[in-house]
């Protein structure tokens, strides 16, 4: 039988591809386009994939081992993450990896508390074990959505360090107190303008927070200065998951723009505090595709004013920064049908024809890197726009055109993509891995 002939666009992508087939020298053309960027982004197109965790692991170990990066930054909450930074750093009292991803507990715990994860912080662990103590790799949070684990935070670093100011601390973040645990009460309420806000007493903390670490900075010693980052950290966290809540039932675009410049903002400050100890640090960020590709390139940017983390570090570091997406053709996605329902290992239907996936699945490749600037990059077999598939953390294959599909310029929204054209469920390390924090934020229900 005569194999069908493929368009012109599948044969440019042919020859722009790196397959990869599973050997140690699969990322060796990712990490050459790479060079000596500070910065390096990489997505994923579902919050539940096998094939995406690993190969993101897979290539932030190589950033670590061999390219001198020293942190990873996650689409996580800062304290749940932080915990997991103490772990890999050879602080804390976890006896290991999936003891100190315990603090994931948030709704989908499989997204962080999977078996790639765990693998990965176990080596992270190993790494910095065999290395000099001074130069030991971070794991940090970018999220917002900690808002009382933060407030627990400050006000054990003040409980140990200044009563004073614990009891001022008490006093200003009293004033979520009436509103229960959850933030969408409070946004609510305050949003609509039926109560006061909060901003005031959030930004004051915040002050003094900063005043506090200024002193820790000034003592010179460095387990005081650790402590105090990571709680002036959880203060700026807590006011900006504020103004968050209030603006989630004014406005999606508000909401998501105000995330997505905290994660930058949560960036820039890993960035200075580890500037801080030695030369300019190299940061590499796990998050979902739509948060990590250039939005300015995406339906959601140039229809509904949408920004993004991949657009902010752009417009900052420029070339300093490389955008790495991910798609699939098909296969299984760990994922929810509601938002706080168990994980269910899902059948992922096969992309559209006239997507970006179905195009990647024409070429006949299992696998492979395509580079999207620089020599060889197919740009102009890619630059009309086509749609592309995002699975969040709630997959509805009954809907998936209106629900996982959206418009992009692929070779503007990212600098390189990983292909996989059949894929698998990632393991989650439980198997009722429903949230035992079910609190709707504002991505319900794509939960990107």
């Amino acid at each position: 039988m005569t194999p069908s002939p493929i368009s012109k666009e599948a044969d440019a992508l042919r020859a722009a591809a790196h397959p990869m087939d599973g050997s140690s020298g699969d990322h060796d053309a990712l990490l050459e386009l790479i060079g000596d960027a500070h910065y390096v982004l990489l997505g994923e197109a579902s919050h539940g994939t096998h094939e995406f965790y690993a190969a993101r692991a897979d290539v932030t170990r190589r950033l670590l081992a061999e390219k001198g990066f020293n942190a990873v930054a996650i689409e996580g909450d800062w304290p749940d993450a932080y915990r997991v930074n103490r772990y890999v750093k050879g602080a804390g009292d976890d006896a290991d990896a999936r003891e100190a991803l315990a603090g994931f507990r948030r709704f989908p715990t499989w997204m962080w508390r999977n078996e790639i994860v765990a693998s990965f912080v176990e080596w992270q662990r190993a790494f910095n074990d065999a290395g000099p103590a001074q130069g030991k790799t971070g794991f940090y949070g970018l999220d917002l959505y900690s808002l009382h684990a933060s407030i627990e935070a400050v006000l054990a670093y003040f409980d140990r360090t200044d009563p004073e100011a614990a009891r001022s601390a008490r006093e200003r973040y009293g004033c979520f107190d009436r509103f229960g645990d959850g933030g969408q009460v409070y946004g609510l309420m305050a949003g609509l303008g039926n109560t006061p806000s909060c901003q005031r007493e959030v930004v004051d903390m915040l002050v003094q927070m900063r005043r506090a670490a200024g002193d820790a900075w000034r003592s010179g010693i460095a387990a005081n200065e650790e402590e105090a980052f990571n709680a002036e950290q959880n203060a700026r966290l807590i006011k900006n998951a504020e103004a968050y809540y209030r603006s989630m039932y004014l406005s999606d675009m508000s909401s998501w723009n105000l995330r997505d410049r905290h994660m930058v903002e949560t960036l820039g400050e890993i960035e200075r505090h580890l500037w801080r100890a030695s030369e300019r640090p190299k940061i590499v960020v796990w998050a979902h595709n739509s948060h990590l590709g250039d939005a300015r390139a995406t339906e959601m940017g140039e229809q509904r004013g949408e920004l993004n983390v991949g657009q902010l570090v752009r417009e900052r570091q420029g070339r300093d920064a490389v955008l790495v997406g991910f798609t699939t053709h098909a296969g299984t996605v760990m994922a929810a049908s509601d938002w706080g329902a168990a994980a269910e290992r899902k059948q992922v239907a096969a992309s559209r024809p006239d997507s970006y996936e179905g195009l990647m699945h024409e070429t006949g490749f299992e696998r492979f890197m395509l580079p999207l600037r620089g020599e060889g990059s197919p740009f102009f077999a890619l630059r009309a726009p086509r749609l592309e598939r995002a699975i969040g953390v709630i997959y509805r294959p009954e809907t998936e055109r209106q629900s996982h599909y959206f418009f992009a310029r692929l070779p503007v929204q990212f600098d390189a993509l990983l292909h996989f054209d059949r894929s698998r469920a990632v393991e989650p390390l439980e198997h009722d891995a429903a949230s035992m924090d079910a609190e709707v934020p504002e991505t319900y229900p794509s939960g990107q």
